[in-house]
């Protein structure tokens, strides 16, 4: 049997069960800021005896780079991995009840709060700000540290070895990443005058198209904008595309339709207009309940939202603008004229956008709605303001209020309770 390299050879014992691991798969969940390996599923010849594991079977490692904080020289420097769970699955796949089934799949479930194993990578630097992508060659690597048995042939005993102990081999992923959530987003693209729009799109898993869906816009930051080369980033990068699809982010089981386009940082003005267009052939081509279109921004997406918002005030039912621009006078005017609800939130110690751009949103658009004779209770049913101090971020990156906002939830919660009036 093979001692090195990615996977064991194939052989077979004395008792005549297949040797030898198979394959190893990653398997990703975005968590708050980004997506990483949540657990590795490692295949064998035949049934796995899950009454011989336990979590010191195996010992994970994977990169300690995160492109928020480190060079990507530090991509190859790997640390442990702690264990949290072992059992056996049929596929390559978690199970929520973590227990095992007869299967040919050992699922190692890895710590989530470990700063470790993140998959976004830099991609390209077409500017002094960088754009990322998801590293198609994830570092992972596993040890096999005890022998794993298949099914006892007549019930009892440890059953046949499927493969020996190789304590001092690290192993390699052998298989496409399993990406929860993420794998389920389709791709399309929406092309007018000359500009391409890609987007990504995800529909209820029981779509049907007779009924009607809310439908959450997410308009990501500037580093996660198409470059040519980071396809679907913008789902994987941060929490904000696939919150909207768990009830444990949203506190409810409602089905909602996400649509997460890339923008191709152009300019504003020009950027809204193509986004507004695609979103009208869209809500054409979907079951959207046009009375509850929402949109979301993480920093630089918040420019096309306040432009969006100005240009078709009628789309919108509600925003959640977190770590962005400053809205500008006419469009505070434009958005006071609609009354469209909005949450904003915003780092106290932003490195990037200061603190002072959201004060001026909500100083503009009070000064909207005070013009139009709104009281400073109608003013607080539409606008929503919250800053965070350094301690609401459980990662230090103090630009991306998206963190705490959508950690607490309350303003997601509010968000889909917004509609617009019966036509």
């Amino acid at each position: 049997m093979a001692t090195s390299g990615v996977a064991y050879g194939s052989g077979r014992d004395d008792a005549g069960a297949n040797e030898g691991i198979r394959s190893i798969t990653p398997i990703t969940t975005v968590y708050t800021y980004g997506q990483k390996v949540s657990a590795v599923a490692v295949e064998y010849g035949d049934v796995v005896n899950p009454r011989e594991l336990d979590n010191s079977t195996f010992s994970v490692q994977d990169t300690l780079y995160n492109f928020r904080f480190n060079p990507i020289e530090d991509l190859p420097e790997l640390t442990d991995r702690p264990v949290v769970r072992t059992y056996v699955n049929t596929t390559a796949a978690t199970r929520a009840d973590h227990r095992s089934v007869p299967g040919r799949y050992v699922i190692v479930e890895l710590d989530p709060n470990q700063n470790a194993g993140w998959t976004v990578i830099v991609s390209k630097c077409p500017t002094f700000l960088c754009t990322v992508k998801v590293n198609p060659d994830l570092p992972t690597r596993v040890v096999q540290r005890r022998n794993v048995y298949g099914q006892p042939r007549y019930g009892a005993g440890r059953g046949p070895v499927l493969a020996k102990a190789a304590p001092g081999t690290s192993r390699r992923a052998t298989g496409k990443a399993v990406n929860q959530l993420v794998d389920e987003f389709r791709y399309g693209s929406y092309l007018s005058g000359g500009m391409v729009l890609p987007y990504h799109y995800h529909l209820p898993k029981n779509y049907d198209p007779a009924k009607k869906y809310p439908l959450m816009l997410v308009l990501p930051g500037h580093g996660m904008g198409w470059d040519g080369d980071n396809l679907l980033v913008q789902v994987a990068a941060d929490i904000p595309a696939t919150a909207w699809l768990q009830p444990k982010w949203t506190g409810g089981n409602e089905d909602v339709i996400v649509l997460a386009p890339q923008n191709q940082r152009v300019g504003g003005p020009a950027e809204a207009d193509l986004l507004v267009k695609m979103l009208d052939q869209f809500l054409t081509d979907f079951a959207v309940d046009r009375r509850r279109v929402y949109a979301t921004t993480v920093s630089y997406g918040s420019q096309l939202a306040w432009n969006a918002f100005a240009k078709r005030p009628d789309l919108f039912a509600g925003g959640l603008v977190t770590g962005g621009f400053a809205v500008n006078a006419g469009q505070a005017a434009a958005i006071a004229a609609a009354e469209i609800p909005l949450w904003v939130t915003h780092g106290v110690h932003d490195h990037l956008l200061n603190i002072s751009l959201a004060r001026n949103t909500r100083t503009l658009l009070t000064d909207a709605y005070a013009a139009r004779g709104k009281t400073p209770e109608q003013i607080g049913t539409l606008l929503h303001y919250t800053e965070y101090e350094d301690a609401a971020f459980s990662l230090p990156d103090y630009h991306a209020a998206y963190g705490p906002t959508y950690e607490d939830g309350a303003a997601l919660r509010w968000l889909l309770g917004r509609s617009r009036p019966q036509a």
